[in-house]
C-alpha cells in the first residue's frame, strides 16, 4: 500500500524508515528535534544481515565505498595475553562476507544520499514534536525514531519504560594512527576496545566507573598493553565522547499502536535502546526500518492494511530485539565484573 507518514527523528533508524517507505511510494516528512544532524565519529558495527537490509533500501553501495572489514579480534586481559576470539570468522563463513565498520559520518552520508535521491523527502530540524494526535492529523502513520527519550514512545506507551542507567560511564574516540591489534581488553571493572574504522585510523571506546573524568580516564588504562596507552595518548580529549551507557527498561508489550487515530510504530532506540556492548544498535535499527517497510509496502490500501502490517512488523521484530537487548545488558555486568578469574577462565572455553 502507499500511504503518508511523518518519522519523527533523523538518525539512522529514522532515515532507513524514511527511504523504505518512500521506496514503496509513501509520502514522507521526516522531523528532527535538533538544529542539525549529529555526525560525532563513532563507529557503527554492520552484521551482514543489517548489510543486506540496506541493499534492499538501495544505500548497500555507499555503504561499502567507506566501510572497512573487521577481521581476526581477540578478547585480552590488561597485559595482552589473547584468551579468546570474537567470533568474526563464524560470522563471514556463515553469511559469505564480513562484519563491516563504517564511523557515523559516512554511514549517516549514505543514508541522507538515499533520501536525497528521491528529491522529495523534506528533513525539517529544529521540530519539536509535543502532540503526536496532532502531528497524525491527516497522516496516515507516526513513525517514532527519536531516541531513548522518544515523545512518540512516552505518548502513546506511556512512561512507565524509559533510560535506565547501568552506573557506567562509556568514552569513544577515533585516533590519527593503526593499532596493529583490535578487539577489546578485559579488566576489573573496566574495559578498552579497538576496531578499525578507516586506513590509519582506529576507533576506540572504553568504560570505567561513573564518577570517571578525562583526566582520569588515561590514567586508568596507563598500564595495560600496547597500544592501548598509544591510543589515548594520540587522542585529543577535548574530541572524546562521553555518556552514560543507559538501556530502555522495561521491555515494551508492543512496538505498535494500530489505534485508528494516529497509528504508532516504534523502530531503533525508542524502541529497544541497548547497552553497546554487542554492537547491535545501529543494526538493530536499521533491521526495524526493513521490516517495517517491508510489511507496509507489501498491506493492501486503507487502515486495515496498515494495522495489519504494523502487527506483522511487531511480530518480526519486537522479541527479537528484545532479546539481543537482554543479551547486550547481560553481557554488559559480565564484561564489567570485577571477579575477573571466573569470568576470563569462562572466556577461555569459548569455541575459537
Amino acid at each position: 500500500m502507499t500511504g503518508t507518514a511523518t518519522v519523527v527523528g533523523a538518525g539512522i533508524g529514522g532515515l532507513a524508515t524514511a527511504i523504505g517507505l518512500r521506496r514503496a511510494g509513501w509520502c514522507v516528512t521526516v522531523l528532527e528535534r535538533r538544529t542539525e544532524l549529529e555526525r560525532y565519529g563513532a563507529a557503527f558495527g554492520i552484521h551482514p544481515t543489517a548489510q543486506s537490509a540496506l541493499d534492499r533500501l538501495g544505500v548497500g553501495d555507499e555503504l561499502r565505498e567507506h566501510a572497512v572489514p573487521y577481521r581476526d579480534a581477540h578478547i585480552r586481559t590488561p597485559d595482552g595475553t589473547s584468551i579468546a576470539r570474537l567470533p568474526l570468522e563464524r560470522i563471514e563463513r556463515k553469511a559469505g562476507r564480513p562484519e563491516l565498520l563504517i564511523s557515523r559520518p559516512y554511514l549517516l552520508d549514505a543514508l541522507l544520499a538515499g533520501l536525497d535521491a528521491f528529491g522529495d523527502v523534506p528533513i525539517k530540524l529544529g521540530e519539536r514534536v509535543t502532540d503526536v494526535d496532532a502531528l497524525a492529523a491527516g497522516q496516515d502513520l507516526v513513525i517514532g525514531a527519536d531516541g531513548i527519550r522518544s515523545a512518540v514512545r512516552t505518548a502513546r506507551f506511556g512512561d512507565r519504560s524509559g533510560p535506565r542507567e547501568v552506573g557506567t560511564v562509556a568514552w569513544i574516540g577515533i585516533a590519527d594512527i593503526e593499532s596493529p591489534v583490535h578487539g577489546e581488553t578485559w579488566g576489573s571493572g573496566r574495559f578498552f576496545g579497538l576496531t578499525p574504522v578507516e586506513p590509519g585510523r582506529t576507533n576506540w571506546y572504553a568504560t570505567a566507573p561513573e564518577a570517571t573524568t578525562a583526566d582520569e580516564l588515561r590514567g586508568l588504562f596507563a598500564g595495560w598493553h600496547d597500544p592501548i596507552p598509544r591510543i589515548l595518548a594520540a587522542t585529543d580529549p577535548a574530541t572524546w565522547i562521553r555518556y552514560e551507557m543507559r538501556h530502555l527498561h522495561p521491555a515494551l508489550p508492543s512496538f505498535v499502536s494500530t489505534a485508528p487515530v494516529a497509528p504508532v510504530a516504534l523502530v531503533g532506540d525508542a524502541a529497544h535502546a541497548m547497552t553497546p556492548n554487542l554492537g547491535q544498535g545501529a543494526c538493530t535499527a536499521i533491521l526495524d526500518a526493513d521490516a517495517l517497510t517491508r510489511a507496509l509496502a507489501a498491506a493492501p490500501p486503507g487502515p486495515a492494511g496498515v494495522a495489519g502490517a504494523l502487527r506483522a512488523y511487531d511480530r518480526e521484530r519486537r522479541r527479537s530485539a528484545q532479546r539481543t537487548a537482554f543479551a547486550s545488558r547481560t553481557l554488559h555486568r559480565f564484561m564489567s565484573t570485577e571477579r575477573t578469574r571466573l569470568r576470563d577462565a569462562a572466556v577461555r572455553l569459548l569455541p575459537g
